[in-house]
């Protein structure tokens, strides 16, 4: 009898709908899309000028950007850090050239273009044009942006900035056909 009920309990508990290896990695296929998906609307939209984006829906209250300063943490130490895009360029053409991700991370590769116009940093407005790529590695969290760190050519995007002759470092993206 004890055999029958400890045959039958075993029977009972890998019978139960447990979610295979394919299920969860549609789930993790499903999330890693709608965070990619999440996180080119917030920076389309923050460099077309909506710095709203920049908020706990899509940030962790703890985000960290990380700088060659030292990391900034928090939203508004964010948005601050970003604002700077927004105020030292107009003509802004913001592409992300492509992105993928791997569990809770994702990588981004960028090109951003734009004149310079206003306070970078403070780098004063010199009226040169900026074409810098570069990647960032995210880490997400429940959905939200939780940790970027940026990676670029400082000497190309200082050359273009205050360089107004001679030869520039252009860090534009070029397919391989």
């Amino acid at each position: 009898m004890n055999k029958t009920i400890i045959l039958l309990s075993l029977i009972l508990a890998f019978s139960c709908k447990n979610p295979t290896n394919n299920d969860v990695k549609a789930s993790t296929s499903l999330q890693l899309e709608k965070d990619l998906e999440m996180y080119q609307n917030v920076w389309n939209s923050f460099l077309a000028g909506d710095t709203s984006v920049v908020n706990n829906k899509n940030f962790t209250e703890d985000v960290v950007i990380v700088t060659s300063d030292g990391d900034l943490v928090g939203i508004d130490a964010c948005k601050e850090f970003y604002t700077n895009y927004l105020t030292g360029f107009t003509d802004i053409q913001w592409t992300i050239v492509d992105a993928f991700g791997q569990g809770n991370k994702l990588v981004k590769h960028w090109n951003f273009k734009g004149k310079h116009t206003g306070d970078f940093f403070g780098i004063p407005a010199t009226g040169n044009s900026l074409n810098l790529s570069g990647t960032t590695i995210v880490t997400m969290r429940d959905g939200r942006i939780a940790k970027e760190h940026d990676f670029f050519d400082m000497k190309s995007m200082l050359d273009q900035l205050l360089n107004s002759e001679g030869d520039l470092t252009l860090d534009e993206y070029q397919p391989i056909n």
